[in-house]
Order: structure tokens, then sequence, then C-alpha cells
């Protein structure tokens, strides 16, 4: 995270099958005879597990990456590994064959900032491939210190980084099963997010998918640790949810419904307040998109003591909590990309 300021198609898509493992249903026409599959969602969030967590986390926050400062060497190791890492799966990028990289140039930073570049991957909708729900983390950390000491940012944004990739696992899971989305999901790394939430600012600026079709921004920023006020373990089944109801209801209700059904947090809006003094709202890359009337939702675990320090490091990451975490954003971003409708957006102006 930057240090600084910078409902009734709902109820119809929830209620499909009464069993807790199917949320969707797809049909075949087997000449004049419809037939209803029920889709076992679970069996794709259950394949986001602590285990791979853990193993991606270990070498994407380890000190070969020194810190991932923007433009700088241990930054471009992180592109080329989470490059590799899709091609691996084998989601394509939407920019060309084998290209992954947004460039961003060093002439749109501030300050003495070499040139960038955002990661994308990109699943194809089945029925409304026009339609994007974009999930989105930084890559980027802070860099090594005059000491050298490497600042590992783990949680910041290693977890959310890491969780992305184990959603794009589970989606591309079932795309292969025949079950894919309808409507396309991009997987968004963004660069510079420490320096001033540039890369997401970049990527609304020169986006690859009009903002007109973009349905709704996933931001997942810290989503590995336990903050301070819910360290009591009656408490500490919990995420941060910011945003959600800002812009569009339907956003806020669906993420609620399938929380209920699936993942059980307790959902904590503390810092979703429109007075908030923390002003959380506006520190992640979640808010170039809301300053565009996409609905979004930021995830967060709140800051803990090795925030911004070169003690965020993965030995201190709750593996198991962070794989549940990223279970709730893939339920969220399947109702969205697997809903009828497109969800309303009704919140414009009201802040």
């Amino acid at each position: 995270m930057k240090n600084i300021a910078v409902g009734i198609s709902l109820l119809v898509a929830l209620s499909c099958g009464s069993s807790n493992k199917s949320s969707t249903t797809s049909t075949k026409r087997d000449s004049d005879v419809v037939v209803k599959e029920k889709i076992d969602v679970t069996s794709y969030a259950e394949s986001i597990t602590s285990k791979e967590l853990k193993e991606y986390l270990y070498t994407f926050a380890g000190d070969d990456f020194e810190g991932r400062d923007t433009g700088e060497p241990g930054q471009k190791k992180a592109v080329e590994y989470l490059k590799t890492q899709y091609k691996k799966m084998g989601i394509p990028s939407p920019i060309a064959e084998d290209d992954y990289f947004q460039e961003i140039p060093e002439t749109y930073f501030r300050g003495d900032i070499k040139s960038s570049e955002n990661v994308l991957a990109y699943i194809e909708g089945s029925e409304k491939p026009d339609e994007i729900i974009v999930l989105s983390a930084h890559l980027d950390h802070v860099g090594v210190d005059k000491d050298g000491n490497v600042f590992n940012g783990a949680d910041d944004d290693g977890s959310g980084t890491v969780g992305i990739l184990e959603i794009a696992q589970a989606f591309i899971k079932a795309k292969e099963s025949g079950q894919g989305p309808k409507r396309s999901i991009l997987f968004l790394h963004v660069t510079g997010e420490e320096k001033g939430l540039y890369g997401s600012k970049y990527y609304t600026e020169n986006p690859i998918f009009p903002l007109a079709n973009t349905v709704a921004n996933l931001n997942i920023d810290m989503i590995g640790r336990i903050d301070k006020d819910h360290e009591a373990e009656e408490k500490n089944n919990y995420i941060y949810l910011i945003g959600s109801d800002r812009l569009s209801t339907e956003l806020h209700q669906i993420s609620e419904n399938v929380n209920t059904k699936y993942t059980k947090l307790d959902l904590d809006y503390t810092y979703n307040a429109s007075d908030d003094p923390n002003r959380f709202y506006y520190r992640s890359d979640h808010y170039n998109f809301a300053k565009n009337n996409i609905p979004i939702i930021f995830y967060f675990n709140g800051v803990h003591d090795d925030y911004h320090k070169i003690s965020d490091t993965p030995d201190k990451i709750e593996y198991d909590l962070l794989a549940k975490r990223a279970q709730l954003v893939f339920y969220t971003a399947w109702e969205l990309a697997n809903r009828e409708e497109r969800i309303v957006v009704d919140g414009i102006g009201k802040e």
C-alpha cells in the first residue's frame, strides 16, 4: 500500500441449486432436451491453497527480487517471474502473443524513476467477452536501503500478487473443464503503487479494454497478516472491505452473499467510513478505477508493526487465512462474471 495519501437478478444468480457447491448452472441442448449442469464452483476455489501461496511468496518476496523497487532490477525480475507463471498456466496476454507487459515510459513518472511495466494476463469470457472484470494488485515495493537491507514486502503487496496468481489458476481450471467465466477476466499486476499509484493510473488512462466495458475492479493490497485490532483468536477470521457500496449497491450485496455462502469471514467495514482519517479508500490502486465510476472493492488486512519495514517477510504471513481471503475474491469475481446482468452503477455523485 502506498504510504501517503496520493435485487432481484442477484437473488436468482445466487440461489441456483440447493447445494453450497453449485452457484451457477450451464445449459446443454441435446435435440429437444435441455439439461441443466451444476457447476461445482467450490472445487475451483479450493485449488487456491496455502501451500501454493507460500511457494509463490517465498520466491516473489525473497531477497533475489531486491524489494521490487519501481524501474529497478528487482522489479524487472518480478515482472518476468509473473510472466513465467502465466505462461505455465496457459493464460495468455491480452496485448499480443508472449507480450505480457504494458510499458510505462520514464517520462510518465515524476522524480528519478526509471521506465517500468504493468503485467497483464487474460481469460476471455464465453458469452460476454467484451465485459471485463479486473482483478488487481501492485507488484512493486520500496526496494533496498542504503545499508543493503531488502524490504521484501511479503504482505505489501506480495500477498495480493500471489493471491491473484492462485485466483487465475482457479479460473483457468474452470475454463479447461468447459466452465469458464461468461465475462472476461483481466489479471492486472500494476507497478509504481508505492510511488503514487502510477501503474493503475497509467492503465486507466491507456486501457487495454475500454473503461466503459469494465464491470468492476477487485483490488487486493495486503491480505496476509492480522492487525492489532484482530489479534484475539475469536477476531482473526476477518478482512477489511473498503468501497464495496460506494458505486454499486449490487456489488456490495454480491460480496456479502458469497461470503455468507462460502467463506464466512468477518467483513469489517471500519475503514469504509467516509470520514476515515486514514483515507485508505484513496491510497491503493482501486481508486483510479473508482475515479472513472467503475465499482470497486479494496481487500485489506490493516496495517501492522512490520508495515514498510525490512521485517515484512514471508515467514510472518498467515497462509491459511491468505488462502481464505483469496477465495473470497475468487467467489466474488465468479459471481460478477457469471450473473446474467451487469451490476448496476447507482452510487455516482452520492459522495
